[in-house]
């Protein structure tokens, strides 16, 4: 199996080591093949560590540097200054000290990496429809602007997730986004199977903006409809496998 690492980079995060991962050039087989870099999937546990030295081999810190939080679709943030000694609950992590590399797992919802180079501040989350909903963007500038980041010195860059046309709801769900403000009707069209098909990266993108960042953006990657690149919960689901690799996102000082 080749080792070569596919990395998407954001021109706006230029000068930071950064990057969203794709599924190529890892250890794992099977439904996992590729660059599977979550442990709580049922993947071979020494297959995952290993993919997880190839990524921080390439974004140069040791693999004790790697840093990461229990995702839980919440909109919890915390700010670290070294590794966590102990399992967090959180879906978003900041710092502001150089070496710490800061990953998040996903597989359909949104990686999200943020930066303030003028500060010296970073941050990762993981933001699916639920965190995006509960404030976890937000969540995540403030705990940036505690360590000494403006907002308007933000730039944030949203990686592979699922798009529009992938992304099919229910009326209910649709509901959920119209009680919290009438205008996100915007994020939903038609779709084939009389359905709303909603836009993640969209209304995410019109969060930020609304919170003030300086620049905002998504790679425009569609992690559904490229099961060559990246891993799909949704796409697994579909196709009736048992379980689903998950893509890993990393930013550093």
């Amino acid at each position: 199996m080749p080792t070569t690492l596919e990395i998407l980079t954001a021109p706006a995060l230029s000068g930071l080591t950064h990057g969203f991962f794709t599924r190529k050039g890892g250890a794992s087989s099977g439904v996992f093949a590729g660059l599977n870099c979550g442990h709580g999937s049922s993947d071979q546990t020494e297959a995952v560590a290993l993919n997880r030295t190839r990524v921080a081999d390439a974004m140069g810190v040791a693999p004790a540097a790697m840093v990461g939080v229990w995702q839980v679709h919440s909109a919890d943030v915390v700010a670290l200054e070294a590794p966590p000694a102990q399992k967090i609950e959180a879906d978003g992590v900041v710092t502001a000290t150089p070496g710490l590399l800061l990953t998040v797992l996903t597989a359909d919802c949104q990686p999200v990496l943020f930066a303030d180079r003028t500060a010296g501040v970073i941050g990762a989350t993981h933001a699916g429809w639920r965190g995006s909903i509960d404030g976890i963007l937000e969540n995540t500038l403030a705990a940036m602007e505690r360590l000494g980041a403006t907002r308007a010195n933000i730039t944030a860059v949203i990686g592979p997730c699922i798009s529009q046309r992938a992304y099919e709801v229910g009326h209910d769900f649709m509901e959920n986004f119209l009680v919290e403000d009438s205008a996100n009707g915007r994020f939903f069209a038609g779709g084939p199977n009389g359905k709303p098909m909603f836009d993640l990266p969209g209304y995410s993108l019109a969060r930020l903006r609304a919170a003030g960042v300086g620049a905002a953006e998504w790679t425009g990657h569609c992690t559904y409809a490229d099961p060559e690149r990246f891993y799909s919960f949704r796409r697994t689901t579909h196709a009736g496998e048992a379980d689903y690799g998950r893509l890993i996102s990393a930013i550093r000082l």
